[in-house]
């Protein structure tokens, strides 16, 4: 007999323990752990970074109030009350790169290991969590690898390893470990839309010698991307992609690639916007920016930027369903009030064409050129 299964089998974020992407750095004292950190982050600042520790305070009151102090130029101090949790923590690290966990506190998924003669037992103690090293780092030359770590792990020897003073090497293998990390980007072209001001469905519409529908889908595939339909309705089409969040339009749909596949980026392109081509596309491949929720392009000379030519990030899944949660659906208004790499080109390559009048009109200009 078939297993009851009580929820949805639904494609997961490919989560570290508290992170997208982690390392908790362990074996010496904390304030070395954190001076590393400090140093490190520096050399990394393109990135979106955080440190996930503990306090030392012997005791504290539990607060009342929960505390949000803003700077003026964006650094934000909270105090409030509340217990580590991997669900709330992965909510929370949700936008950042890379995060470096103090892993005296806390067990990380991938560790660095800091050797220092001093901390022999701690290390012992958490020789368990040792399971995934990416490197070693000595606090001198002449330190020795402990004879347990050794036994426990006999490769250790073969592991790259630094001095503490390496910060340029040591923030270059984590510059590496962050790349291999970055998301592949898919191609999502937008179909099925209401059309009301055509009068017929803009996917199937001609200008190329095909309906465009499949001009869009073949200009991203030209740039290698997996390619998936859009649609409304339900679909069996292994290159469909069918509306899970209902009547949201755009917005439904992105939400609905991102439920298929929350691990790639996905690079959306709606179907009215006939003088796209593979230059833009490139362009906004070229100067795509991970760190960001998107990449998007605008109009020289536009206020705002174009939501359905764009790269989203998987850390923008969470925020579209953030702006969901409070009763929003318009994907410019998440890209407007977000952290967005913006590419500008010429207006005219992004018009949109809405009416049987418009589309005669870039018929003929499409067919000119």
């Amino acid at each position: 007999m078939a297993k009851h299964k009580k929820h949805t089998n639904l494609e997961r974020r490919d989560n570290d323990n508290f992170a997208p992407n982690e390392i908790a750095i362990l074996g010496t004292n904390c304030n070395t752990i954190s001076d590393l950190v400090h140093k490190v982050s520096e050399r990394l600042s393109n990135y979106k970074l955080a440190y996930f520790d503990a306090s030392h305070a012997k005791e504290i009151q539990e607060n009342k109030l929960s505390e949000f102090t803003f700077h003026h130029q964006g650094n934000l101090q909270i105090t409030t009350s509340g217990n580590v949790n991997k669900f709330e923590q992965r909510l929370q690290f949700a936008q950042f790169d890379y995060v470096f966990i103090n892993g005296n506190h806390y067990q990380g998924a991938k560790q660095i290991l800091i050797l220092d003669e001093e901390k022999e037992a701690s290390v012992l103690k958490r020789l368990e969590q040792l399971d995934c090293i990416q490197f070693v780092i000595k606090l001198t030359k002449d330190t020795a690898y402990f004879s347990f770590l050794e036994e426990k792990y006999p490769h250790i020897k073969n592991s790259t390893c630094y001095t503490i003073d390496e910060f340029d090497k040591i923030a270059n293998h984590i510059n590496n470990l962050i790349q291999e990390k970055i998301a592949p980007v898919k191609g999502l072209v937008l179909v099925g839309g209401k059309s009301t001001r055509m009068g017929t469905d803009k996917s199937e519409l001609n200008y190329h010698g095909k309906s465009q529908k499949e001009a869009a889908k073949e200009l991203l595939e030209t740039s290698n991307l997996e390619t998936f339909y859009s649609v409304q309705s339900v679909s069996e089409k292994a290159d469909e992609i069918h509306d899970k969040f209902l009547n949201l339009g755009p917005f439904g749909g992105i939400c609905s690639a991102f439920q298929k596949d929350p691990n790639a980026a996905w690079l959306v392109l709606a179907t009215d916007v006939p003088f796209i081509n593979e230059e833009v596309i490139q362009l906004l491949l070229k100067h795509r920016n991970p760190s960001k929720v998107a990449t998007a392009i605008k109009g020289k000379g536009k206020e705002f930027v174009e939501p359905l030519i764009t790269i989203y990030e998987p850390k923008a899944y969470p925020v579209l369903l953030q702006y969901l949660a409070q009763g929003y659906s318009c994907p410019r208004k998440v890209l407007i009030n977000s952290d967005v790499e913006i590419v500008e080109i010429d207006a005219s390559f992004i018009r949109n064409i809405n009416t049987p009048e418009e589309f005669d009109a870039a018929k003929k200009e499409i067919n000119r050129h």
